[in-house]
């Protein structure tokens, strides 16, 4: 298994960059020791719902019967309608209008840190079918543990970009925001394709003969 894809599509999936003005929406009325805390949490997070999917993922489909084959399919057009959301510089898991001027007088703490800044606006479905798709291709303790120290790397990813949420608002702009937002969907949209393809292959043998005509 090419152990950057999972860790790229990650990144492009939960785009911590993206969710930065949501952020500030929901923390303006906040201090500057709730903000941290709210990071904190929002970060924390985000790694044990990665986590989670990578280790108990596979088994949580399995006890309804799904098969990976099935799952890589339907998790790769999630992940596709995802990118289009991107590409349009929306949320990868949410909508704008998900977003409601009350959700800001939300009281400081864990309740806003997890909902809705981890879930759904940094990670929700597309996330979790990545995670159990790339779980599945794993061979060695090893790649699963690699599949855990990623969901590190993005609590970082989130930790920092919500700490400089005030400069990079400032040096991006909206615009600039908008155009890292479709930058990370094309990837993203790359990938689920690639992931959608694998799935059936393996449903529908068939296509990989003509493949190989």
């Amino acid at each position: 298994m090419d152990l950057l894809k999972p860790l790229i599509a990650l990144l492009a999936i939960v785009n911590p960059i993206g969710v930065v003005p949501f952020f500030i929406h929901f923390t303006q009325n906040l201090n500057p020791a709730q903000r941290r805390r709210t990071m904190q949490v929002s970060a924390f997070s985000a790694f044990v719902v990665i986590a989670i999917s990578a280790l108990a993922g596979q088994r949580i489909i399995g006890f309804f019967g799904i098969s990976i084959a099935s799952f890589q399919v339907g998790g790769g057009m999630l992940l596709l309608l995802s990118s289009l959301q991107m590409l349009n510089a929306q949320p990868a898991e949410s909508k704008p209008n998900d977003v409601s001027e009350g959700d800001a007088k939300l009281d400081a703490g864990a309740s806003i840190a997890v909902v809705p800044l981890t879930i759904p606006l940094l990670t929700g479905p597309a996330t979790i079918s990545t995670m159990v798709i790339y779980a599945q291709r794993t061979r060695h303790w090893w790649e699963v543990a690699a599949l855990v120290g990623y969901g590190v790397v993005v609590a970082l990813a989130v930790l920092l970009a919500f700490a400089a949420s005030g400069r990079i608002s400032r040096l991006l702009g909206h615009t600039g925001i908008n155009i890292m937002t479709r930058l990370m969907g094309l990837i993203l949209a790359a990938l689920a394709v690639e992931i959608m393809a694998d799935g059936l292959v393996e449903l529908f043998p068939v296509l990989s003969s003509a493949k190989l005509r």
